[in-house]
């Protein structure tokens, strides 16, 4: 028996050795990445939204789909489901931010993360700002993000007890075009060679 880790054990699986933590269900870490969908994976996901109670109307949060933690962060709790593909079916449980009394950074992510959600979901560009794109990123309450089906970049983090855990990291949205510039077809001219004058419509 090891302080503090638990009795060694070896994995019936893999055969590597790990410390159960003092866990009463303990499992092998090895094993647990092994079974997790790899880091930097997309994948078409489908979210629904676990309502969990809390309402702020004066931020629009009703419909008790917002939850509140106990150390006052108010957040979205989560499940992904990928609706397609190799991993179609597995369920990815992630919390998106809404506000946190330690400062703005957990809100703003959340927000931008929202905003991503529904653009990769409507197929719209980030800098699309036509009436049309503008419809789509208004939301009458949090509940109308239930059940939108986007494309999702799937990481690894870990859970509370510091097992790896997938998450859902951002969403895929579509790439910016690049600008296109005619080639330079013109002949070069020596700066001390004569050159007649442009034509007006160029002046």
């Amino acid at each position: 028996m090891t302080e503090n880790l638990g009795t060694k054990i070896t994995c019936p699986r893999c055969k590597k050795k790990y410390y159960s933590l003092d866990s009463k269900r303990p499992s092998c870490p090895n094993c647990a990445v092994k079974d997790l969908i790899p880091d930097a994976t997309e994948a078409r996901v489908t979210l629904k939204i676990r309502p969990g109670g809390y309402n702020d109307e004066a931020q629009g949060w009703t419909e008790g789909v917002a939850s509140m933690g106990k150390t006052g962060a108010a957040y979205l709790n989560c499940e992904f489901t990928v609706i397609d593909g190799l991993y179609k079916n597995r369920k990815i449980f992630s919390l998106i931010g809404l506000r946190s009394p330690k400062g703005d950074w957990w809100g703003n992510k959340g927000r931008a993360f929202i905003g991503n959600i529904i653009n990769s979901a409507h197929g719209i560009l980030a800098s699309d700002q036509s009436l049309e794109a503008i419809k789509y990123r208004k939301l009458s309450s949090l509940k109308d993000l239930d059940g939108l089906e986007f494309m999702a970049r799937i990481s690894i983090g870990k859970d509370a007890s510091g097992k790896p855990k997938n998450e859902v990291e951002e969403a895929v949205i579509l790439a910016e075009p690049k600008e296109y510039k005619e080639p330079n077809t013109e002949p070069s001219v020596s700066k001390n060679e004569n050159t007649a004058s442009p034509p007006l419509w160029l002046q």
